[in-house]
């Protein structure tokens, strides 16, 4: 058996990652709204030993743009869903060993009070919490936020390097064991081990402490998902995963080169950070059966909403104007996601694809990794990234739920198990455990006496 093994962690929005999937005849239409969805979907992952469940989310509903906005919005399914802390904190009262990741801007929200909720859902599921850090490519935030524009992509970055320091602070206020609750003696807490952070920085000033014990897992997992310049120097700091889109293997190689290859300047080792690309698998058993189940979704969308899947991924650039197939104008650089703009332009020019073949090529895997075929053929193409040094695991985007993590979870995983590449079993209850990370020491508590402790 392979000594190195992959993490899978089940990425899950409501009904599924195709844009069209809530309209297939077997996905759960109202499956954002539905706590029994989700937890079927979660124990699902959890009985194929996924490391995590991992939940996006944006402050604001994401629109299309130019006049066919709410148009496209009245059709697509991203118009609403649980809030995920909320739901995680749910679901972790119906899971035992699965890790719970969602995603929580810094752009859009305060130091104390993410810290406060992440520490408290790392307890409610005993250490098995991760946040996935996010700087916000949904510029309809800003509006809701009190802003009349999106805050400049630089000095989100820059908010962002400063929140994950105060956020660690927070969560060191407390040493692991200062909580005495000595009834005898009267004394809840030693006072030696309460630290107040007291900082006072260019974006922030929180004195602390936190009014949550420190966490389980001393910090719950850190997840980062920006593949720009500053997201990967950011991850390179400070993440624990990188959540990527890459479309080919040599550019799965080449950013895990980069970004693996930034963390001795921060006194890190290659292992301290997993890589985890999206994948889109659509699973058949046979390569014919799983290109029609593609052909089915895709007959399924609507023009105005790929059309408005795709401006939204460019930077939020209105393309009604254009001839749907001519080819794709020249952008300017966005201030969301400029990562994905990069990606998507590229494989437009590359591929010489029409504004309309571009985001039926999107539709499913939104610039992620998409795979139609075989339970054998999809297992065949993972393993090759795992070993040819492009990825640590994957983020698994089911095209439709819960039908498509079901074909993924009884297909494909089980052969991934018989070559060793995949658990049998989960070997720890956390998610430290499960991605083998080390649990992060109090930085008030010198390295030999919390070693000792």
């Amino acid at each position: 058996m392979s000594q190195r093994q992959l993490s899978l962690n089940a990425f899950i929005p409501s009904t599924g990652h195709h844009v069209a999937a809530w309209r297939h005849p077997d996905a759960q239409a109202d499956g954002g709204h539905s706590f029994r969805h989700y937890a079927q979907i979660a124990q699902t992952a959890e009985a194929a030993r996924f490391d995590a469940v991992f939940l996006a989310d944006s402050a604001a509903v994401w629109g299309g743009s130019g006049e066919d906005g709410l148009t496209s919005l009245a059709r697509s399914a991203r118009a609403a869903h649980f809030e995920p802390i909320t739901l995680l904190s749910a679901l972790s009262a119906v899971t035992e060993h699965i890790g719970l990741i969602a995603t929580v801007t810094t752009t859009y929200n305060e130091p104390y009070h993410l810290a406060r909720k992440f520490a408290s859902l790392d307890w409610l599921s005993n250490g098995r919490a991760g946040w996935n850090l996010v700087t916000s490519a949904n510029q309809h935030e800003a509006q809701n936020f009190g802003l009349a524009q999106h805050v400049q992509h630089a000095d989100r970055y820059d908010r962002a390097e400063e929140f994950i320091d105060v956020v660690k602070g927070l969560w060191d206020s407390w040493e692991d064991n200062a909580f005495l609750r000595d009834k005898q003696s009267g004394v809840f807490f030693d006072e030696h081990k309460l630290h107040t952070l007291h900082h006072r920085g260019k974006h922030f000033s929180v004195k602390g402490p936190l009014n949550v014990a420190r966490p389980p897992q001393g910090y719950p997992v850190l997840v980062q998902a920006g593949s720009s310049e500053p997201g990967k120097e950011l991850a390179a700091r400070t993440a624990e995963v990188i959540f990527t889109a890459q479309q080919t293997l040599a550019d799965a190689q080449a950013f895990y080169r980069d970004v693996k290859g930034r963390l001795a300047k921060y006194g890190r080792i290659p292992d301290t950070l997993k890589i985890l690309p999206g994948i889109f698998p659509v699973v058949g058993r046979t390569e014919a059966e799983a290109r029609d189940k593609f052909q089915a979704l895709q007959d399924l969308i609507d023009p105005v909403v790929g059309l408005s899947l795709l401006s939204g991924m460019l930077g939020g650039f209105d393309l009604s104007g254009y001839p749907l197939d001519g080819p794709l104008p020249d952008l300017p650089a966005s201030n969301g996601g400029k990562s994905r703009q990069a990606l998507l332009i590229d494989k437009a020019r590359r591929e010489n694809l029409t504004i309309r073949q571009l985001y039926l090529s999107i539709a499913g895997a939104r610039g992620h990794w998409q795979i139609v075929g075989s339970a054998v053929q999809i297992a065949d193409q993972i393993q090759q990234w795992f070993e040819s040094g492009a990825a640590d695991g994957f983020n698994v985007m089911p095209p439709t739920l819960p039908g498509g993590l079901d074909d993924f979870t009884s297909l494909v995983v089980p052969i991934l198990q018989e070559r060793g590449l995949f658990r049998t079993e989960y070997r720890g209850n956390t998610l430290r455990e499960h991605l083998g990370l080390q649990r992060p020491h109090n930085h008030h508590v010198p390295q030999s006496t919390a070693a000792a402790a």
